[in-house]
């Protein structure tokens, strides 16, 4: 009997030439396992698809709910944007896939893995570093790493087999789509000075253009509801999408920082994901104490950097979420987002457990605040700054210049008189 081995398998070019690749030139079965985490399109003709180009089973998983509940939610308690601009959507979907890789491998008795990723991108990463976490007894295949073919000459490669694809020659884009937003590569994008194609956009095109309020509820850090209305989450991020999209607003374009330590100009969108992340972390700094609110923003790079290195399954990952969950427990209230054409701001929060105390911050009558007490606490919190400019400082060296200073090291033995009082 040939091995057997599970290919991540998405229904494009590379993992759609991948299938055949494997099978002729390593004499495997391959089993095609197709993990739906939102990314839309006919999963059956996906699953024809892998079938025509010779795998010997196509696999889809429904997961888009378990994406949202337990990728998403810990990724909207960390306000997770790689270097401060990309909400990982690729990256967060990656262990998800590995997930079921690995319980496919299993059920179908396979000997490895296999992905599509090219050794240029992070995905790989991802895939095999996700993997050898769950099952380093696994083999790691990755084709696109050893066949040197182009992407026009898998192009070719798909034609001269019969494989069914979507690319074509002149449009060269690679796309990777989930519940959480979009990422476009390749093309006319590889050149960081030209603007992107107009035509590359599909979540964020302007059709709105009237000004209009979207309240999002959230219940412990998690999203619950929309204007009021109780959605599940998958469905609340896919109308929270929309809607934002709708008036034109989520793009990211950026040079980022690959793991493999290259740049690469991206080019996202992410309506959902951006007005979400905006909405919960405006509420944080309404329900979060300050120096818990101080010491979470430090660590929330560090959380993103993590998944965006395919570190999901890792120990210090683990521990992060155990803080961050700490800290979502009173993360509960509305947030108001205001949309107008190229616009998304927040323009208004509230919550039953708010540490923000009106008779705290006003200047009117309804005053609550102890101005008697802020004279002493300002003098003993700069008591240290007084001391050092006293002593030290430029005020300090401006009174002391003409004099000379005696230091104590300078003082003879000889030069201490003895006390009145302390003869024998």
């Amino acid at each position: 009997m040939a091995k057997r081995v599970v290919l991540a398998y998405s229904g494009g070019l590379d993992t759609s030439v991948a299938v055949k690749w494997l099978a002729e030139e390593s004499g495997v079965e391959v089993v095609a396992v197709a993990v739906d985490v939102g990314q839309g399109g006919d999963f059956e003709a996906i699953r024809s698809r892998a079938l025509a180009a010779g795998a010997v089973e196509s696999i889809v998983v429904d997961a888009r709910a378990e994406m949202a509940e337990e990728f998403v939610v810990p990724a909207i308690a960390a306000n997770a944007l790689y270097e401060g601009k990309y909400p990982l959507v690729s990256a967060l979907s990656r262990p998800v896939i590995v997930r079921h890789l690995v319980a496919e491998a299993r059920r179908h008795g396979a000997d490895s893995v296999a992905h599509g990723c090219t050794g240029k991108g992070n995905d790989q990463v991802r895939f095999e570093v996700g993997t050898r976490a769950l099952a380093p007894d696994l083999e790691i295949l990755a084709p696109a790493r050893s066949w040197g073919l182009t992407r026009e000459q898998c192009v070719d490669y798909a034609a001269r087999y019969g494989i069914p694809i979507e690319v074509t020659r002149e449009k060269l884009y690679s796309i990777d789509e989930n519940l959480w937003g979009r990422a476009i590569e390749c093309g006319a994008l590889e050149d960081p000075w030209a603007s992107p194609p107009d035509d590359i956009f599909a979540l964020t095109r302007p059709v709105a253009t009237e000004p209009h309020d979207l309240v999002i509820g959230f219940e412990a850090g998690v999203p619950v509801s929309l204007d009021g209305r109780t959605l599940p989450l998958v469905d609340l991020i896919a109308e929270v999408g929309s809607v934002v999209g709708g008036y034109g607003w989520g793009r990211i374009d950026m040079v980022e920082n690959r793991r493999v330590g290259i740049k690469s100009r991206e080019t996202y969108e992410c309506p959902g994901a951006l007005a979400i992340l905006a909405a919960h972390g405006d509420l944080e700094d309404l329900t979060l104490e300050r120096d818990l609110a101080h010491e979470k923003a430090r660590l929330e790079p560090r959380w993103a950097e993590l998944v965006y290195d395919g570190l999901w399954f890792s120990p210090l990952k683990e521990a992060l979420d155990a803080f961050f969950a700490t800290t979502q427990r009173h993360v509960t209230g509305e947030v108001r987002l205001s949309l107008s054409a190229g616009s998304c701001k927040v323009s208004g929060r509230r919550s039953p457990v708010a540490l923000y105390d009106y008779g705290l911050a006003t200047y009117d009558a309804a005053d609550t605040f102890r101005h008697e007490d802020a004279e002493g606490f300002v003098r003993l919190w700069g008591l240290g700054v007084a001391t050092w400019a006293s002593k030290q400082g430029e005020g300090a060296a401006a009174e002391h210049t003409g004099s000379r200073q005696v230091q104590p090291s300078q003082v003879q033995p000889s030069q201490v008189q003895p006390s009145p009082q302390g003869g024998d």
